[in-house]
């Protein structure tokens, strides 16, 4: 089973791209990568995932929007429940410049057999599509107490922030079910996080990518036991791991 993680460019931005796949009871990485088009986005899913294969596509993007104006349940239920984390997601409707492009993305998936999951057997195989928000999801899996703040700010502060969920990536998902494989000796993994603010971004993308199939192979793995779903797939849905206690 492959996990795929798109942080997706709402409007025209390039989108970060991971391919997660559980083999031996572990999740390895088998790509990192970054694209600009959307064209050249679905090249690379029919390369990694084959015509029927199994696989999850967890997208960091509100591809259902049933609303014309205002936000959806899951914008609101997101600052409802983490608000207090700095983790309430941007709201959605049609009349907002990317919609029709995240809209439209969905559908795509849905033509390739990738059907919405916001609810799944755990541990089925099939071709599933589900929305995500790494915020939550970062803030639920590494126990914090808030956001990591390497959206905004100064190149400096964000580089800092980003090397913490660098850390947590390599340190603590390797100890949560399913286990990630060690990404030190992983060549497509970022072995140091950049200087420059261009180069910090696709860094970024990449990494939010990263958790994005992270929070997919959750999702199928443990589905609601340990995950929250935040909406349904008549008003949107996003998908959040659970607070992880020790």
């Amino acid at each position: 089973m492959k996990f795929i993680g798109i942080d997706l460019g709402w409007k025209s931005q390039p989108s970060g791209l991971c391919c997660l796949e559980l083999k031996d009871g572990k999740l390895q990485l088998l790509d990192l990568d970054r694209q600009d088009a959307i064209a050249d986005i679905f090249a690379w899913i029919d390369k990694i995932v084959q015509p029927e294969a199994p696989a999850i596509i967890a997208v960091d993007a509100p591809t259902l929007i049933p609303n014309s104006t205002g936000s959806r349940l899951p914008d609101k239920l997101s600052h409802k429940y983490f608000g207090k984390y700095h983790a309430g997601c941007y709201p959605a409707n049609q009349n907002l410049a990317f919609a029709e492009r995240t809209i439209n993305f969905g559908l795509e998936l849905e033509s390739r057999g990738f059907i919405h999951a916001p609810s799944i057997e755990p541990q089925k195989l099939g071709r599933y599509q589900i929305e995500v928000f790494p915020h939550p999801a970062i803030v639920n899996l590494f126990q914090l107490e808030r956001i990591l703040k390497y959206k905004k700010g100064k190149i400096q502060e964000r580089r800092l922030e980003l090397i913490k969920l660098q850390n947590f990536i390599v340190d603590i998902l390797p100890s949560i079910s399913p286990p990630l494989r060690s990404l030190r000796l992983c060549g497509s993994f970022p072995s140091e996080i950049p200087y420059t603010g261009a180069a910090l971004k696709e860094t970024e993308d990449k990494l939010d990518s990263l958790i994005c199939a992270y929070v997919g192979a959750y999702w199928w793995f443990w589905g609601t036991g340990k995950n929250i779903v935040l909406g349904d797939e008549s008003t949107g849905y996003i998908v959040v791991p659970q607070r992880i206690c020790t």
